[in-house]
C-alpha cells in the first residue's frame, strides 16, 4: 500500500528504450556483418555456415527488442491494474472508517468507541451483533486485498514466462523470446491450460498448482472486468474436446478418485464455469464456442467410473452435451449471457429433434443422491439456467402465430423425457447408436427447468421472485400461458379437439409424479395470472367464460382467454400434494393471491353505478366458491397442532402453518383490510367442503364459507362506509348465493361428482 506505483512505468519506458537500442543493434549488425554473407564474392561452406550463424544472430537482436517491448507492456499492463485495485482497497478501508469503525495497519477492523458518548459506547458493547460486524468489514476489506494479491500473482507468471524463449529449434539455447506476449491475461491463460492438459491426460497436479488454476479462474473472472483476454485465450487452446474432457475429469476426481481434494475440484469447476460466462459474454466468440461444441456434442466420451456412474455395459459413455452442460451448471445463472443461454439450449434442441432415437438415454439412475454432478437431460438443464434471463425465456418460448410445431407443443406434448435406463437392464449396440433392452424411466428431476422456465416466460420475473403487484402481462408472456393451459388441458393449444387421452384432464396430468417438479412454478406463474383467472371464472372476462383459442392481445394490458373450465383445473392440478397428507402452500398462494385481487377490487373500485355493490359481491361469492371448492377437493388434512396456535394469524399473506408465503403478490392496505380473515376461518370453509364433497351434499350449504364471505364485507363496508346495514345484509346473501352456485361447476369440471 505504500508502493509508488509510477515507478512501474518508469521501468516500462527503460525497457522500451532498451528494445530501441537493440533496433539500433540489428540496423548495424545488418549492414556491417549480416551483409557479408549476401555478397556474391563469398561462396563455400564456410560462406554457408557463416550466414546460418549470422541469421541466428540477427534473430536474436529481433528476439531482444521483442522481448524488452514484451517487459515493458506487462509492467504497463501491471501498473494499471494495480492502480485500479490498490484504489479498491482504500475505497474498502474508507467505508469501514465512515461506517464507525477503525482500522489497524493489517486490515483488521474494530469499532472506534472513541466517536461516541459513553452512554453510546456501553450499549454497542453490549450489542450481540457487535463481533460479527466488525469481522463483516474486516471481511471486506481482505476481499478487496485478496483481488489484488490475485492480480499481482498474475502479473509474476507473466513476468516468469516472457523472458523464456519458446522456440528450441532457433539456434539458441535459452536465448531471447522473439514469440514473448504483451498481456498478462495470455500468460496466465497459457499456465492455466498447461494445468488443464495435464489433469486431463491424467498426470499428477500439485495442490499448488490446484490453487494457481483456481486463483487464475478468480483473478479473470472477478465482477467488473471486462478484459476477456484470459478466458477466451484459455478455452480457445482446450478447444471444443478438451472443454469436455476437462468438466467430466473434475467430476471424476471430486467424486470418485481424489474425494481428499474435493473442495479444490469443485471450486475449479465453479471457476471454469465462470470463466465459460465471462468468455461468451462476448456474441462472436460465443457464437464461435458454440459452433466448436456442436461438432463434439453428441459424440460420445469416457464418463467417471465408480459408485453411482453407468453400469458395466453402457461402458460408462456421456454425450458432449451432457458435460458441457454440468459445467455451465456450475456457474451462477445470472453471470451468463441470456443470449448465450438462449443460444446453447436452442442448439441442444436442434439436435435433439434432429436425432434418431433417444439421444440423451442412459443406463443408471443419475439423479441428486448418488450422480450430483452430472446432468443427464442437457436440454432441461439448459432450460433451467435459461430461465434466469426472462426476457430470453419469453422469447425462446413464444409460439407467435404458430399453432403447431411450436417448442411449446414439443416440450409439452411430443418430447420423450423417459431416459434412465434402469441399472438391471441390459444394453445393446446398434451401428453407433446405443439401444437399451428395457423400458427407460423419468428421471428424480425430470421437468425441473421446464417448470422453471415456464414461470419465467409467462410471468417476466426469475422463478421464485418476491410477490409483485398484481396486474396484466406482455403478450407474448399471455400468449406462452394461454398455450401451456391448453396443451397441458387439452393436448392442443388452441384448447380443443386434443388428445382424447388427455382431454380435459390438466388436473390429472399436473398431479401426477412426472410434473411434481413443474406445480410449483406453474403455481406461482398462475398466481401472477390472478386478475385474468378471476375475471374469467366470473364471467368478466375478455373470452368470458367459455373462453377463446388465443390470448386477448393488447401490449402490456394482454390476458390469457383460457375457458374456465380449464383454469379450474390447472388450479386443482398444481396445488396437488402426495398422499393428500400435507398442506398444499401452492393452493395458499394462489387462493391468497385471487382473493387479493378481489380484495383490490372491493378496496378501489366504482361502486356509483346502480347495484354495482350486488353485481361485485356475486362476482365475488362465485370466485369465493370455486377458490373455496378447490381446496375440498384436494383433501386438505389440518392435523398440525401450530394451525390451532395460530388461529388468530390473518389469512392474507399467510400459509396455513403460519408462516409467510413467497411470492404472494403485493396489494394496498385496504384490500389487505378487506380480506383479513383468520386462518382457522379460511381453513373451516375449505374442510367443511371436502366434507360435504365426500358425502355428496353438495345442495348443503357451507355455513363456514357463508360466515367468510359475510365477515370479508362487513370489513369492506368498515372501511369504505358505503352502504347502511340492510344493503349490507343484501350484498352479504348475494355473494352466499353465488358461492352456493359455483360449488357444482368446480366438481363438474373436475369430475369429481359421482
Amino acid at each position: 500500500m505504500q508502493t509508488d506505483l509510477s515507478k512501474l512505468t518508469t521501468a516500462a519506458g527503460k525497457w522500451e528504450t532498451m528494445a530501441g537500442e537493440f533496433n539500433k543493434l540489428e540496423d548495424q549488425y545488418k549492414r556491417t556483418v549480416h551483409g557479408a554473407a549476401a555478397d556474391a564474392s563469398w561462396a563455400g561452406l564456410s560462406a554457408a555456415a557463416a550466414k546460418e550463424h549470422f541469421n541466428v544472430t540477427l534473430r536474436e537482436f529481433q528476439g531482444a527488442q521483442k522481448e524488452a517491448k514484451a517487459i515493458a507492456a506487462l509492467l504497463r499492463d501491471a501498473h494499471t491494474q494495480f492502480v485500479a485495485l490498490k484504489k479498491k482497497v482504500e475505497s474498502a478501508r474508507a467505508d469501514a472508517i465512515k461506517a464507525g469503525m477503525k482500522v489497524s495497519d493489517r486490515g483488521v477492523v474494530s469499532f472506534d468507541f472513541s466517536r461516541v458518548s459513553a452512554q453510546q459506547a456501553n450499549t454497542i458493547r453490549h450489542d450481540p451483533d457487535l463481533h460479527s460486524t466488525e469481522q463483516s468489514w474486516t471481511q471486506h476489506i481482505r476481499q478487496a486485498v485478496s483481488v489484488l494479491n490475485d492480480a499481482d500473482r498474475g502479473v509474476k507468471i507473466a513476468l516468469d514466462a516472457v523472458t523464456v524463449d519458446s522456440d528450441i529449434t532457433d539456434g539458441t539455447l535459452n536465448g531471447f523470446n522473439r514469440e514473448a506476449k504483451m498481456d498478462v491475461e495470455e500468460y496466465e491463460a497459457e499456465n492455466a491450460k498447461e494445468i488443464a492438459t495435464r489433469l486431463n491426460s491424467g498426470e499428477k497436479v500439485s495442490a499448488a498448482e490446484l490453487a494457481e488454476l483456481q486463483r487464475a479462474f478468480r483473478d479473470n473472472t472477478r465482477p467488473g472486468l471486462d478484459d476477456r483476454v484470459f478466458s477466451q485465450t484459455f478455452l480457445n487452446g482446450l478447444g471444443a474436446t478438451g472443454t469436455v474432457k476437462l468438466s467430466t475429469k473434475l467430476d471424476a476426481l471430486a467424486y470418485l478418485d481424489d474425494k481428499g481434494n474435493k473442495a479444490a475440484y469443485l471450486g475449479i469447476k465453479n471457476g471454469f464455469a465462470d470463466t465459460l460466462a465471462h468468455a461468451t459474454k462476448d456474441p462472436q466468440f460465443a457464437a464461435k464456442w458454440r459452433d466448436d461444441i456442436k461438432a463434439v456434442g453428441t459424440k460420445e466420451f469416457d464418463g467417471p467410473r465408480g459408485e453411482g456412474v453407468p453400469v458395466k455395459g453402457s461402458e460408462g459413455k456421456v454425450r458432449g452435451y451432457q458435460a458441457v452442460m454440468g459445467l455451465v451448471s456450475a456457474g451462477d445463472p445470472g453471470s451468463f449471457d441470456g443470449k448465450f443461454l438462449s443460444g446453447l439450449a436452442n442448439d441442444i434442441y436442434d439436435v435433439e429433434k434432429g436425432s434418431k432415437g433417444d439421444v440423451w438415454d442412459i443406463n443408471q439412475m443419475y439423479n441428486q443422491e448418488n450422480s450430483p454432478w452430472f446432468v443427464n437431460d442437457p436440454l432441461d438443464s439448459a432450460l433451467g439456467m435459461l430461465s434466469h434471463h426472462p426476457d430470453e425465456a419469453t422469447k425462446f418460448l413464444d409460439p407467435g402465430d404458430k399453432k403447431e410445431g411450436t417448442k411449446l407443443e414439443y416440450l409439452l406434448k411430443e418430447r420423450d423425457w423417459e431416459g434412465i435406463v434402469p441399472e438391471h437392464s441390459e444394453w445393446a449396440k446398434v451401428e453407433t447408436s446405443r439401444v437399451e433392452e428395457g423400458a427407460p424411466e423419468e428421471d428424480a428431476d425430470v421437468r425441473k427447468g421446464l417448470g422453471s422456465l415456464l414461470e419465467a416466460a409467462t410471468t417476466g420475473r426469475t422463478p421464485d421472485s418476491p410477490g409483485a403487484e398484481l396486474g396484466r402481462h406482455s403478450e407474448a408472456q399471455a400468449r406462452i400461458m394461454q398455450d401451456t393451459i391448453n396443451l397441458i388441458d387439452y393436448g392442443n393449444s388452441e384448447g380443443k379437439e386434443g388428445d382424447p387421452k388427455r382431454l380435459g384432464r390438466a388436473d390429472e396430468i399436473l398431479a401426477s409424479e412426472g410434473y411434481a417438479n413443474m406445480r410449483d412454478p406453474l403455481a406461482r406463474a398462475f398466481a401472477a395470472y390472478s386478475p385474468d383467472v378471476v375475471d374469467i371464472i366470473a364471467g368478466e372476462g375478455p373470452g368470458q367464460r367459455v373462453g377463446k383459442a388465443d390470448e386477448f392481445a393488447s401490449g402490456d394490458e394482454s390476458q390469457i382467454q383460457n375457458s374456465r373450465s380449464s383454469l379450474l383445473r390447472m388450479m386443482r392440478g398444481v396445488s396437488d400434494v402426495p398422499g393428500g397428507s400435507e398442506q398444499s402452500e401452492n393452493f395458499n398462494l394462489i387462493a391468497q393471491a385471487q382473493l387479493g385481487y378481489m380484495g383490490e377490487q372491493l378496496g378501489t373500485g366504482d361502486f356509483s353505478a346502480r347495484d354495482a355493490e350486488e353485481n361485485r359481491a356475486q362476482k365475488v361469492g362465485e370466485v369465493f366458491g370455486a377458490i373455496t371448492a378447490v381446496g375440498g377437493d384436494l383433501d386438505l388434512d389440518v392435523r398440525d397442532q401450530k394451525n390451532s396456535e395460530d388461529a388468530n394469524t390473518r389469512f392474507y399473506g399467510y400459509h396455513v402453518l403460519g408462516g409467510a408465503i413467497t411470492g404472494i403478490p403485493l396489494i394496498g392496505d385496504i384490500a389487505q383490510r378487506t380480506v383479513d380473515i383468520e386462518l382457522n376461518e379460511w381453513l373451516s370453509a375449505v374442510q367443511a367442503e371436502n366434507g360435504l364433497l365426500t358425502k355428496e351434499k353438495l345442495a348443503s350449504q357451507n355455513d363456514a364459507a357463508h360466515d367468510a364471505l359475510d365477515k370479508i364485507f362487513k370489513n369492506w363496508n368498515n372501511e369504505r362506509q358505503l352502504v347502511g346495514d340492510e344493503t349490507l345484509g343484501k350484498i352479504q346473501n348475494e355473494a352466499r348465493q353465488s358461492y352456493d352456485g359455483s360449488r357444482s361447476i368446480v366438481f363438474e369440471a373436475l369430475r369429481s361428482r359421482s
